[in-house]
């Protein structure tokens, strides 16, 4: 029996470390920085060396530095140099293998409250002359967003009794909640995942 239980082992781990070696590099983890550290190592707009013809490569890299990191592109123009990303609902502590925040104090204030990210990529030529021009500056941005709800959503504890509201209309329509925005608060960008986005997209050139 026990070395039954061996071999089930040895297969196990034989299994897994085939599976590891076939991991793509869109599968790179999020480096998680310590609270207090501030790792700034790029200029952000990001000066990229290359030529007017590599303005294609550039752009497409962008774009899947950005989908990789799970964001679903909504707003690509390849002539403007502008990528917009849907916004994304930021991960918290406990989900430390999702692309998010390399900020372990982003991470906490996303387990308990709801962030969300919104991504937005500007792609512009170093030399006012596009025919004839040095580069790129290439300028990651990341906003936070802090969901605001006064009250739970559809909560009706105590609504038969406690109910202060003037009484509506009711309608007959169905609404689907997937096209309800709540109001969201702008809190700021989150300098740390810019700076993990340029590093990925520096690396994938």
């Amino acid at each position: 029996m026990t070395r039954l239980l061996r071999l089930v082992a040895l297969a196990a781990l034989t299994g897994l470390g085939a599976s590891c070696t076939n991991l793509q590099p869109a599968m790179e983890l999020t480096p998680i920085t310590p609270i207090g550290a501030n790792p700034i190592r790029y200029e952000n707009p990001v000066y990229i060396a290359q030529p007017a013809k590599a303005y294609r490569h550039v752009f497409e890299t962008a774009l899947q530095v950005v989908g990789d990191y799970g964001f679903d592109i909504v707003e690509p123009h390849s002539y403007s140099g502008h990528i917009e990303a849907a916004p994304r609902v930021a991960p918290g502590i406990g989900f430390l293998l999702t692309p998010g925040s390399p900020d372990l104090y982003e991470r906490f204030l996303a387990s308990f409250q709801t962030y969300r990210h919104r991504v937005t990529v500007k792609i512009q030529t170093a030399d006012p002359n596009p025919a004839d021009h040095g580069g790129y500056f290439v300028e990651f941005i990341v906003r936070k967003e802090l969901e605001d709800l006064p009250k739970p959503i559809r909560s009706t504890v105590g609504g038969a009794t406690f109910r202060s509201e003037n009484s509506v209309e009711r309608q007959t329509e169905v609404i689907d909640s997937t096209f309800y925005d709540p109001t969201w608060i702008y809190r700021g960008r989150d300098t740390l995942m810019e700076q993990e986005l340029i590093r990925r997209f520096k690396n994938a050139l």
